[in-house]
């Protein structure tokens, strides 16, 4: 296990003091190492679990060649380019079981979706493509289809003893449905990820508690669980922590005992005058960095025993903000996920200025809707200050405007990470 030292001294340009987002997403991606703890469960259980190994498909999908349509079924050989085909209908294939009849040049068989083709037979006319040509017979326009359309084949889908899923795999409806037509009853996944979370500081009010004179009320740790639910965590709630000491010692020791990764909200500016940012020093290997992004300028990353650490500012958009940027991607590996870099990003047209200076990130809360020409847009949702949580209520995406760019001008193309499957 690498120190945070070693770590820094792989990244080009590490500076604590003006750390660009992308180096701190590097950063991360080099601390964070996935659980390996594992079980079975229920398919019917598996939504947003991590597949622990390779799902081999024990049969093949579809197990036959079937029909894609109802219609009818036949010899696609006796098509012509230009005349019209006739044929006799000499029976009906259905779903759940093979037609036992045989099928003549000159015949076919009525078909329903999903049965089985007769032998020999490998194109299927859409019902609605014939026409009547007398008492049990058909007629098929000539180009109305070619050789083997409509057809299924069998292991079209999933082959069977090739891989269906791969290990890592973050499972979704698809992947739930795509095992249990695999038949599966259970599906190996990695265990939950455990995260504790608490608030610091004297001046957080937990709710029931009564309104107080410089007091508020503690909304991080309700959008924090939120967003780790989101990821399937276990989630680990140790209220809120005053700034003591004794109290601070007890939560870290007590979250790294418990949990593989600790989240905390305050307490981790550059020159704060609390417990907190000493409690990390003294407890864990902690860097404390400042990075040049806006909202959610302070952070601290590093590890208590053998819990990763995010320290996040206390602002609840500036929480969010670096959640969704650094904290989600690094729980994602955490988790065992192939995938888990940032969210993919949209671009859309501004639908107004925006003053931006380089050398730094920035996160503005934005709202996509299509414009009259049935593009894309985003506009602000004005007040942009890391408190004004109402803004992130309003709001359905972020606009990112990247380290490098300059002020964004009416009509310019931005970047906006969506909310929507993050929030």
């Amino acid at each position: 296990m690498k120190t945070l030292a070693q770590i820094a001294a792989q990244l080009q340009g590490y500076d604590p003091l003006a750390l660009p987002a992308p180096a701190v997403v590097e950063f991360l991606d080099r601390l964070v190492e996935p659980v390996t703890g594992s079980e079975d469960i229920a398919t019917a259980q598996a939504l947003g679990r991590v597949l622990a190994r390779d799902v081999v498909s024990p049969l093949s999908v579809p197990p036959h060649d079937n029909s894609a349509m109802d219609g009818f079924a036949f010899d696609g050989a006796q098509l012509g380019p230009d005349a019209p085909l006739e044929l006799t209908v000499v029976g009906t294939a259905l779903a759940g079981k093979a037609w036992q009849g045989q099928v003549r040049p000159g015949e076919c068989v009525k078909i329903m979706t999903g049965a089985i083709m007769p032998p020999g037979l490998d194109t299927v006319v859409p019902q609605e493509f014939t026409k009547p040509a007398g008492e049990g017979r058909i007629a098929i326009p000539a180009g109305v289809l070619q050789r083997g359309d409509n057809r299924r084949h069998a292991g079209e889908d999933l082959m069977a003893g090739r891989p269906a899923l791969l290990q890592g795999e973050r499972l979704g409806p698809a992947a739930c449905g795509l095992l249990a037509s695999l038949g599966l009853p259970t599906v190996p996944v990695l265990r939950r990820v455990r995260v504790a979370y608490f608030s610091t500081g004297d001046e957080i009010l937990s709710l029931g508690e009564p309104p107080r004179e410089g007091a508020v009320y503690d909304s991080n740790r309700y959008t924090v669980r939120g967003m780790l639910a989101r990821l399937g965590c276990e989630v680990i709630d140790l209220g809120v922590v005053r700034d003591e000491p004794a109290l601070l010692e007890q939560a870290f020791r007590q979250a790294a005992a418990q949990a593989d990764a600790i989240i905390t909200s305050g307490g981790v500016s550059v020159g704060e005058a609390d417990f907190t940012k000493a409690m990390m020093k003294q407890l864990g290997d902690v860097a404390f960095w400042k990075i040049a992004m806006r909202p959610g300028r302070p952070m601290a990353v590093g590890r208590i025993g053998s819990s990763v650490l995010f320290g996040l500012p206390g602002n609840p958009v500036a929480v969010m903000v670096t959640f969704l940027a650094f904290v989600r991607p690094a729980l994602l590996r955490l988790m065992g996920c192939r995938d888990c870099a940032p969210p993919p990003l949209l671009r859309a047209r501004s639908a107004e200025p925006m003053r931006k200076k380089p050398g730094r990130t920035e996160y503005q809360r934005g709202i996509v809707s299509a414009g009259a020409d049935g593009r894309l847009e985003v506009r602000t949702t004005g007040n942009q200050g890391s408190g004004v949580l109402s803004s992130m209520v309003q709001a359905n995406g972020l606009i990112v405007l990247h380290h490098g760019q300059g002020s964004v001008a009416a009509g310019d193309e931005v970047d906006v990470m969506m909310f929507e499957g993050l929030l």
